[in-house]
C-alpha cells in the first residue's frame, strides 16, 4: 500500500528523505560529516558517504566545501498526490493579507517549459523533479519560486510559466544543465497571503487568494499593476497559507 501511494518502499522513502535533509544541513550549517551521518540515522560514515554519492553523484565532503545544485527529494503528501484536482467552492469567507514587498535587482536560475501557463501543464512538460533541484540552491527569499514571465523575458518557443530560484545579482556559481539565467530589475510587489489550510484543500486555498487578487485595486495604495515584471507564486504550504506576489509601480500623477 505504501508503494502504491508513494511509488517507493518505506526504506527508499526514508533514505531519500534523510539524504536530502543531510544535504541541506551540510549546505547551511557547516556540520561535520560524522555528525550529520549519525544524527540522520545512518549506521556508519562510510555507508552514508556511499548512499550520498549514489543519490547525488558527489561525496558529502565535496558538497559541503562547494555546494552545487542537487535533485533533492520533495516528500509531497499522499492526500494530494494527484496531479489534478477539481476545485471546490469554499463557502466561508477567508482573510487575505496584503503586504508591500521590495525585491532587489537579481538573477533567476530557471527551467523553462514549452507552452505551460500553469503548474499542472508545466509538470506535464518538464516533470516534477525540477523543484528538488531548485530547493538545493540558496535563494534570496529562502525558497524556490514559480513565475509567470512577461513576453520580453521568454525565450522563443518557451513557456510563460517557469520554476526557478532567485539569487544575488552577482551570482556566478554553477547552473544546472538545461536551466537558463535571466536578470530581473529591482521592483515593488504586493504580496497576497491567504489563511492556513489543510494540505488536501490547496486548490481551494489558491482559489481564495486569486479571487481576492481579481477584486483588488492597487490604486488605493497609489499603485498600478506592472506588466513588465513577472508574477510570482510560492509553494502552497498549509501552515502559512497560499502566497502570490504581483508586481506594481507607482501610479502616474
Amino acid at each position: 500500500m505504501f508503494r502504491r501511494h508513494t511509488g517507493l518502499t518505506p526504506a527508499d522513502y526514508i533514505r531519500r528523505l534523510r539524504l536530502s535533509r543531510s544535504a541541506l544541513r551540510l549546505r547551511d550549517e557547516g556540520c561535520r560529516i560524522t555528525d550529520v551521518a549519525f544524527e540522520l540515522g545512518f549506521g556508519s560514515v562510510d555507508g552514508y558517504q556511499r548512499a550520498f554519492f549514489r543519490a547525488f553523484g558527489c561525496n558529502p565532503g565535496e558538497y559541503a566545501a562547494k555546494p552545487v545544485p542537487l535533485c533533492l527529494f520533495v516528500p509531497y503528501g499522499v492526500r494530494y498526490r494527484e496531479l489534478r484536482k477539481e476545485p471546490k467552492k469554499m463557502e466561508n469567507v477567508k482573510t487575505v493579507f496584503v503586504q508591500r514587498v521590495e525585491k532587489p535587482a537579481r538573477k533567476v536560475i530557471l527551467k523553462r517549459g514549452v507552452k505551460a501557463r500553469d503548474y499542472f501543464a508545466y509538470c506535464e512538460e518538464v516533470g516534477c523533479d525540477v523543484w528538488g533541484t531548485l530547493t538545493s540552491m540558496k535563494s534570496l527569499c529562502g525558497e524556490p519560486v514559480c513565475l509567470w514571465l512577461p513576453p520580453e523575458q521568454r525565450a522563443p518557443g518557451t513557456s510563460e510559466y517557469v520554476q526557478g530560484v532567485e539569487t544575488a545579482e552577482d551570482y556566478d556559481g554553477p547552473v544546472p544543465e538545461g536551466f537558463d539565467v535571466i536578470r530581473l530589475p529591482a521592483a515593488e510587489y504586493l504580496m497576497f497571503q491567504g489563511e492556513p489550510f489543510a494540505e488536501e484543500d490547496y486548490c481551494e486555498a489558491i482559489g481564495q487568494v486569486r479571487g481576492a487578487i481579481e477584486k483588488y485595486d492597487p490604486a488605493c495604495l497609489g499603485y498600478v499593476w506592472d506588466s513588465a515584471n513577472p508574477r510570482i507564486q510560492l509553494e502552497p504550504v498549509g501552515d502559512r497559507g497560499y502566497i502570490e506576489l504581483l508586481p506594481v509601480r507607482p501610479a502616474e500623477r
